[in-house]
């Protein structure tokens, strides 16, 4: 009903170079600009609350008792709706909701989705405060589509220390998730995006009750033998060719450079192996990316450089990658890197989970630009990149890798001291680290923007070379 536009990523904690879990998404919308802040919210005990959306007319009581956890929502929340979106919980289970996805006209005829159902603007308040684990959320997912049916088609992401999790509600009721397997990554973009599913399985694979039955039933399968959960509930249309598949395309040909593929073929894998083990930075570089060093990239001036949807977008209003790191002790090890700006040119920063608030540039956004708000920093940022961008691009270029080297060495000294603390000593210290990150950042971003702005002075239009004895 009310349609987001992200890319996904999900990897393994044994294909990834520190044997962690990630999960990461860009959260799109339609519009550039819709502003959203970063909190935290406490843990609640003995609460009597109901929810209800402002958006679709969704009603439901919150439970009781609930975790702490992060969230990204919308500061225009009457006119916007809530849409927390990402977050870790106290139990280090991260959460990244939602992935837009489409069910086809076939399987919507005979399960339509619930009008007044559990969306995406009030999924993740639903969610993120109740689960212990990756295969717990989706459980606990599960048991709220089955009483309250879902409005829209969505991909939810999950993550612990072990396990990564990538669900997909397709109709008003019916769903397939799947583990991704530990030596495995996955793109998703928009479609269904998950294929075989094994029932005899349930370690790895987990769905509605009676999603069997119901393909059956009405004779929805379109394959000789097996399930194949993309050829049965989703899309194969030409929107699919331009907006859909080639950012998997993309990402698959980041993480695979060795395998040729057609970045409009409908058969791209769902479960990939990479060529090698994938870091923070190598995710955070595809949810940056723009089809670079190809002649789809829309900085370049061929045929070809409009002709697809971009991963990055001006109008992805928040990228993170979820992170939960298995060689540091449990209480420090959930991080989400995350940035306010457009991802291709800003920096993305580490945020602990065990923190008990956020610093105030992220949780206090205005609706109008200040300087002091990082949502709008950094959306400056991104605009004067590109507002020169083949005089500017290496400038960011050379900026973001001096923050990806800054941050891993604030991540380092951080977990070094992190480890001689516990309990509310440990929680208060991660809290002002990330403030103190903040600070640096805000400065090392400031120093840019007067950098480029105080170059771009010399390339205006407005200019006539004389010669100085006239």
């Amino acid at each position: 009903m009310y349609e987001q536009a992200c890319t996904t990523i999900l990897v393994g904690k044994k294909a990834t170079v520190d044997g962690s879990t990630m999960i990461a998404r860009n959260d799109d919308t339609f519009m550039p600009i819709t502003p959203q802040k970063f909190i935290v919210h406490p843990a609640v005990h003995g609460r009597n609350e109901t929810l209800t959306s402002g958006k679709n007319g969704f009603t439901a009581p919150l439970p009781t008792d609930g975790y702490r956890y992060q969230a990204v929502p919308n500061i225009e929340v009457a006119e916007k709706g809530v849409f927390e979106e990402n977050g870790f919980n106290e139990k280090n289970v991260g959460v990244s909701s939602t992935e837009s996805v489409y069910g086809n006209e076939h399987t919507l005829t005979f399960d339509p989705f619930v009008p007044n159902g559990l969306a995406e603007d009030s999924l993740p308040t639903m969610l993120t405060p109740f689960i212990d684990s990756a295969r717990g959320g989706v459980e606990y997912l599960g048991q709220l589509i089955a009483k309250y049916g879902s409005p829209e088609g969505n991909g939810v992401l999950f993550n612990d220390k072990d396990d990564v999790w990538y669900m997909e509600i397709v109709t008003g009721h019916h769903w397939v998730a799947q583990r991704i397997p530990d030596d495995a990554y996955a793109v998703a973009a928009n479609q269904v995006a998950i294929q075989w599913v094994d029932f005899d399985d349930p370690d790895n694979f987990m769905w509605s009750d009676g999603i069997q039955e119901f393909v059956v039933e009405h004779h929805l399968n379109p394959d000789k033998e097996g399930f194949n959960f993309r050829h049965i509930f989703g899309t194969d249309n030409e929107k699919d060719r331009h907006y859909n598949t080639p950012r998997v395309w993309y990402g698959q040909r980041y993480f695979n450079p060795e395998i040729e593929q057609d970045p409009q073929s409908s058969e791209l894998p769902f479960i990939c192996h990479a060529a090698k083990k994938i870091s923070v930075a190598d995710v955070e570089f595809v949810l940056g990316s723009h089809y670079n060093e190809t002649k789809y990239d829309p900085f370049l001036n061929t045929p070809e450089a409009k002709k697809f949807r971009p991963i990055s977008m001006n109008r992805t209003q928040n990228s993170h990658v979820m992170q939960v790191r298995n060689d540091v002790p449990a209480e420090q090890s959930a991080i989400m890197w995350m940035t306010f700006g457009v991802p291709a040119f800003a920096p993305y920063l580490p945020f602990h989970a065990n923190v008990s608030e956020t610093d105030p540039s992220f949780a206090n956004t205005p609706l109008k630009h200040d300087m002091n708000s990082a949502y709008w920093l950094y959306r400056t940022l991104s605009m004067i990149v590109e507002s020169h961008y083949a005089d500017f691009v290496q400038d960011d270029i050379d900026y973001l890798k001096e923050c990806r080297i800054e941050l891993g060495q604030f991540v380092a000294a951080t977990d070094e001291q992190a480890a001689k603390l516990s309990g509310d000593e440990l929680t208060a210290f991660l809290t002002e680290q990330d403030k103190v990150m903040v600070a640096k950042m805000r400065d090392k971003a400031q120093a840019l923007i007067g950098q480029l702005v105080t170059k771009g002075l010399t390339l205006s239009k407005l200019t006539y070379n004389v010669d100085i004895n006239l």
